[in-house]
């Protein structure tokens, strides 16, 4: 593994944690989109107010002003418009869009229209009502612009502000600007722009056609904080609800993932260190996928353990049987060196019958280790062989003929050599046990059954639960090693079969299962 730096699993929980937290911080970075929308709500709160008082004074105009006392023709509008009865003023400021103007320029000295002047009277003290009511600054403008009702610019003209030039044109228009303040804002309402801007709307009165005048508005938008603490008790109840919601992801992340994954790390250095009680089921698992994992490993470690502790037993016992005939050679070949010269013939003769006895043993027993060695290493290749073709490379050294009795051509999932490693084994291990007759019977289709019979001398109930360790036999004396069945059972076992002792009225019954060749 390469050695680069790697998050640990607590940081990772801990930064998802805190990205959960700050969510709703962040969201104090995006208060303009919740902005822009209280802008365009009192815009249009605006023209809807500035539309009444736009009725209200075109009536007026139509009873009282003839239309050569009006200002300029309003520009004709495509025939589409003129059909449609309904012609709604829709609010068209963006925070994000239009610029922000200077404060409103300061009115300058002007001449009023006589007969629209003597209106004002009329609709100052309904717009300095409605001004109370609604905070929004109202103006009246004739024409040319003058004020003539509204506030304390009567009289005077407005005709060089950008937006009052653009409605006495005839068209609505709608700036933002900026507040001027009579105290210094608090520090809080820097998160929001609204407190510092003015929402200013001129709208054109249109009389036949023709601008009878133009009423002017103005109003601070909503504050965005001013919302918020009216909205304290929900925002702190979502407050807790975020705070409660990370606590519990926090608690079931720990308890379903960083915990079980800790204590199987734990596992993993007690294991290596050799502590056996490490390998048992962890005491929390908290997935089905942490369950599976920690089960898997386990099974793993237990097949390692099993392994290593079958490695060591083994290796005492190679070497108990190595050393055997290793020392009665050596004494021998002592006795010959010392006091050789002081034998007769025939006492030379047994100890030279000795080593080569001793030594057939030793070739014995490493031909039958790279046997096992070979057996417990095989690669299934998905051969398949039936009785007949595995006896027929049964070589001629055959201490016992072998029969077939039933199934010579059922074919199982195994190679014809390895078949007739099987066979032999188990043939030689009857002959040893006094065996004058060794037969083998076949049956069964997707599960091959092979039943191998002899009529020796059988197996003593004391020895059946141990035919099948290495090295363990009873016919020492007549060149057994003790290998034979464990060959056997190596080579069955690889190839996904199985082979038991069962019971039989005389002699002795090996039963092997291996998967069909279909």
């Amino acid at each position: 593994m390469r050695d680069k730096w790697r998050p640990r699993l607590g940081f990772v929980v801990l930064a998802i944690l805190l990205t959960v937290l700050a969510l709703p911080l962040a969201g104090l970075f995006f208060f303009r989109v919740y902005e822009n929308q209280l802008i365009r709500q009192t815009e249009a709160e605006l023209i809807g107010q500035g539309a009444v008082i736009a009725a209200a004074f075109a009536a007026e105009v139509r009873l009282a002003v003839p239309a050569s006392s009006l200002g300029a023709a309003v520009p004709d509008r495509p025939e589409s418009e003129r059909a449609e009865r309904l012609r709604p003023i829709e609010p068209e400021l963006d925070l994000a869009l239009d610029p922000i103007l200077p404060p409103r320029p300061a009115s300058a000295p002007g001449v009023p229209y006589p007969l629209l002047a003597a209106l004002g009277p009329k609709f100052s003290g309904i717009l300095d009502t409605a001004q109370q009511s609604t905070l929004a600054g109202f103006r009246l403008l004739d024409p040319s612009g003058v004020v003539i009702a509204g506030g304390s610019e009567v009289g005077r003209s407005l005709s060089d502000v950008e937006e009052v030039r653009a409605a006495l044109a005839g068209q609505y228009a709608s700036r933002l600007r900026s507040r001027i303040r009579d105290r210094p804002a608090p520090p809080l309402y820097s998160v929001s722009r609204g407190t510092m801007l003015r929402i200013f709307v001129a709208m054109p009165v249109v009389v036949d056609d023709r601008v009878a005048g133009v009423v002017y508005m103005s109003r601070t938008p909503s504050n965005v904080v001013k919302h918020l603490y009216g909205e304290r008790g929900k925002l702190a109840l979502a407050a807790v609800t975020i705070l409660a919601a990370t606590l519990m992801i926090a608690f079931v992340f720990i308890r379903t993932v960083s915990r079980p994954m800790y204590e199987l790390m734990d596992r993993t250095a007690r294991i290596a260190a050799g502590d056996r009680d490490a390998i048992r089921p962890l005491s929390h698992h908290g997935t089905r996928e942490m369950a599976e994992l920690a089960g898997a490993f386990l099974d793993m470690a237990r097949k390692l353990q099993a392994r290593s502790d079958t490695i060591r037993t083994f290796a005492t016992h190679v070497s108990h049987e190595l050393k055997s005939p290793l020392t009665a050679i050596q004494g021998a070949a002592e006795l010959l060196r010392d006091a050789g010269e002081g034998m007769d013939e025939a006492t030379r003769a047994r100890f030279h019958a000795n080593i080569v006895a001793d030594t057939e043993r030793l070739k014995g027993l490493v031909r039958r280790l790279i046997e096992l060695a070979r057996a417990e290493s095989t690669v299934l290749t998905g051969e398949t062989t039936s009785l007949t073709e595995a006896l027929a490379t049964l070589g001629p050294e055959q201490r016992l003929a072998v029969k077939v009795e039933a199934g010579p051509d059922i074919r199982f999932r195994m190679s014809a050599e390895n078949a007739a490693i099987v066979f032999r084994n188990l043939a030689d291990n009857s002959a040893r046990h006094g065996a004058a007759n060794f037969w083998l019977s076949a049956s069964g289709a997707g599960t091959v059954t092979i039943l191998a019979d002899d009529d020796g001398s059988g197996i003593s109930p004391n020895n059946r639960t141990r035919i099948f360790e290495p090295f363990f036999t009873t016919r020492r004396d007549s060149g057994g090693t003790g290998m034979g069945l464990g060959i056997v059972a190596a080579l069955v076992k690889a190839h996904d079969g199985a082979v038991a002792l069962a019971d039989s009225p005389s002699g002795t019954r090996f039963v092997i299962t291996l998967p069909g060749a279909g």
